[in-house]
């Protein structure tokens, strides 16, 4: 890598060397339309860049080493085949995004798709809709800002209250997305203020103008709404869905929507959530809100994604029968085969609020006749915002393959048709602000095309992309600083799953009575003598019984849930005894210590690369590296000395706690 400053003209994952082994060759392209043409201009650049060759014409009589074709082979849109034989490696789709993603899995091959022959194999996504959520405000918010959560700089489609007009930055977007197999992008928050809503309407063609730009690499554009668009947009006196002048007005918005974008993908609802408005209002449920807006879509081929982060944010602290973990199902689940088939129950991957630690959502494997999507957060709104290195992918994994019925019963990356995150962009030079930052939004394109995909062998994918010809030291070291990323955030901040103890409003860095008195209803019920939530059937909020078994029989008693999740389910002594042979107190002693011990080795491996990174990029990262062990250094010490306090127990090791 040779370029002197970032840019976002040049993705980290798509650095021209990357192209090397495909642009020395010589290659023939057979097929039509947009997206075809993509494929033959990516070819091209790497051609003209390495020495190699794009065949004219149909090819007859040349001999090449390429052939990307289109063609009936009975595949999907976007599926594609790649072989290799008589020195010709032949990807094969039915249409341009299957031609494209074949190209890219040339590229993530190397020479290796050049060197001996391969067997034709299918390659396939697992899940139709690969998603990312922006949740970008169009004028800067008073209190959330350019981009609620985002911590990679603005927004990279909105500025100062309009779009930003610059396409080929949302194209050069679309080429990072599509390489990692993505392919929709919702372009604005969930919480729909007043400036957003007119996005629908009046302000449709700045939504067509980003639409066109993504368009070229397979990426279909979604637009969040607000529920009340009929009283804010249309002047009515109501958004009751049952009624039906709010139909007919939703019906003449989305042709409205559909004439400027004929590929639009549909609406992303979050909807009697945190003060969004919603069904709640008339009397009506959440089916009802929801096939209002699928039948509106349906004529056109959309899409409706209603959220599930549904629950009452006005919750009275000292009420331990109410429990914010449990709304989500006590919602959805009554309603499961109630939902048009074009609407996707967007339900987020823990009932909570993308903890470092949860266990995975009941909702997910209590609606067998509802359409599912499973969101996670790319953006480490709880995990480090981007400033502390927190690789992302072994958890998501974990989730994906959960079984909610045990045994050999389905995967939730089974189960669901959908995956979504919330994304981790922005208009930093870095595309993620920290460079390593993107590793979560690599892996979690790979991981929605095959959720049962080794996520450490993604990661090798993104190594051997970012950093083409790297020599073993590096790849080491970057697992080294990677691999276990997740779980030293983990043992620095919140222990066996009690989650949040975060500052408030912002959730950076400790504070551990930050929301125990709070309406929002994220507590931890730390006393003198325990900490936890009991959430059992027999003596708690009964929020175990959800799940089905043997789940529900597992997390039921503290004898056998996890530990890792222990204090999410059970209320227990500070000298309860852990499988390890630790009690709880003295495993939040020894975890805290050991993650700031991991955050100081991993600081040190990353110094050691200094010779093999670009220096602009291993700077940034080193200079993050002091603010996580700063950071992580305050955790210790303020949970360690919290529980100290609290349980009067003193560290068996004897190190200082204040």
């Amino acid at each position: 890598m040779n370029r002197a400053e970032p840019s976002w003209t040049d993705p980290a994952w798509l650095p021209p060397e990357a192209f090397r082994p495909l642009g020395t060759r010589r290659t023939l392209i057979r097929g039509t339309g947009p997206v075809a043409g993509t494929v033959r201009g990516e070819v091209a650049e790497a051609c003209a860049r390495f020495g190699g060759e794009v065949v004219r014409g149909d090819g007859t009589g040349a001999a090449y080493d390429l052939l990307l074709e289109m063609g009936d082979g009975g595949l999907g849109e976007e599926d594609f085949t790649c072989a290799r034989h008589g020195g010709t490696t032949t990807v094969t789709a039915s249409g341009g995004r299957g031609l494209l993603y074949g190209l890219f899995h040339v590229v993530r091959l190397g020479e290796k798709a050049f060197a001996g022959p391969r067997p034709g194999e299918v390659h396939r996504p697992a899940t139709a809709v690969r998603m990312l959520d922006h949740w970008d405000n169009v004028a800067v918010h008073p209190v959330m800002g350019q981009v609620e959560r985002g911590y990679a700089g603005g927004s990279l489609f909105w500025r100062e209250g309009r779009a930003r007009g610059e396409p080929g930055r949302v194209r050069a977007y679309a080429r990072l997305l599509a390489a990692c197999g993505i392919n929709a992008v919702c372009v604005n928050n969930v919480n729909v203020h007043a400036t957003e809503a007119h996005l629908l309407t009046d302000r449709i063609g700045e939504v067509a103008a980003i639409a066109g730009a993504l368009r070229p690499y397979g990426v279909r554009t979604h637009l969040s709404v607000t529920f009340a668009a009929p009283v804010v947009l249309g002047g009515l006196s109501t958004a009751d869905p049952l009624e039906a002048a709010v139909r007919q007005w939703w019906a003449r918005a989305v042709r409205g929507v559909y004439d400027a974008i004929p590929d639009f993908g549909g609406f992303v609802v979050k909807a009697d959530s945190e003060g969004q408005p919603g069904p709640f209002t008339y009397g009506r449920s959440h089916a009802d809100g929801t096939n209002m807006l699928a039948a509106a879509l349906a004529p056109h081929g959309g899409t409706v994604h209603w959220r599930a982060f549904v629950y009452d944010h006005r919750q009275d602290w000292r009420d331990r029968t109410t429990d914010r973990a449990r709304a989500a199902h006590d919602h959805f689940a009554p309603l499961d085969g109630e939902f048009a088939d074009n609407a996707v129950l967007q339900v987020k991957h823990g009932p909570m609020d993308f903890q470092v630690r949860e266990p995975v959502s009941p909702v997910l494997g209590a609606l067998p006749r509802t359409r599912l999507a499973v969101e996670v957060q790319a953006t480490q709104e709880y995990t480090g915002q981007q400033r502390h290195v927190c690789w992302l992918g072994p958890m998501w994994s974990e989730v994906l393959g959960f079984r909610p019925q045990g045994g050999a019963g389905p995967a939730v990356g089974e189960l669901a048709g959908h995956l979504v995150a919330v994304s981790n962009a922005g208009d930093d030079p870095f595309w993620t602000g920290h460079p390593l930052a993107q590793a979560n939004l690599y892996t979690f394109g790979r991981l929605a095309w095959r959720p049962d995909a080794d996520p450490y062998r993604v990661l090798d994918e993104w190594i051997g992309l970012t950093f083409p010809s790297a020599p073993e030291r590096l790849v080491t070291g970057l697992h080294a600083v990677l691999d276990g990323s997740w779980r030293t955030y983990e043992k620095y901040t919140a222990p066996l799953g009690v989650g949040f103890m975060v500052q408030p409003g912002h959730h950076y860095g400790p504070s551990v009575d930050g929301y125990e008195y709070s309406p929002w209803g994220t507590y931890h019920f730390a006393d003198r003598d325990g900490i936890g939530v009991d959430r059992s059937a027999a003596t708690g909020t009964g929020y175990a019984a959800q799940y089905a078994e043997p789940w529900a029989g597992v997390y039921e008693s503290a004898a056998t849930c996890p530990d890792e999740l222990l204090l999410f389910f059970h209320h227990v002594p500070y000298g309860h005894v852990l499988r390890s042979g630790k009690t709880v107190v003295q495993h939040v002693y020894d975890a805290h210590f050991e993650g700031v011990e991991e955050v100081e080795e991993a600081r040190r491996v990353w110094a050691g690369l200094a010779d093999l990174v670009e220096p602009v990029r291993h700077t940034r990262v080193a200079e993050l590296f002091e603010e996580q062990l700063r950071s992580a250094g305050e955790w210790r010490d303020q949970i360690n000395s919290y529980f100290l306090r609290k349980s009067g127990v003193p560290d068996a090791h004897g190190r200082r706690i204040y």
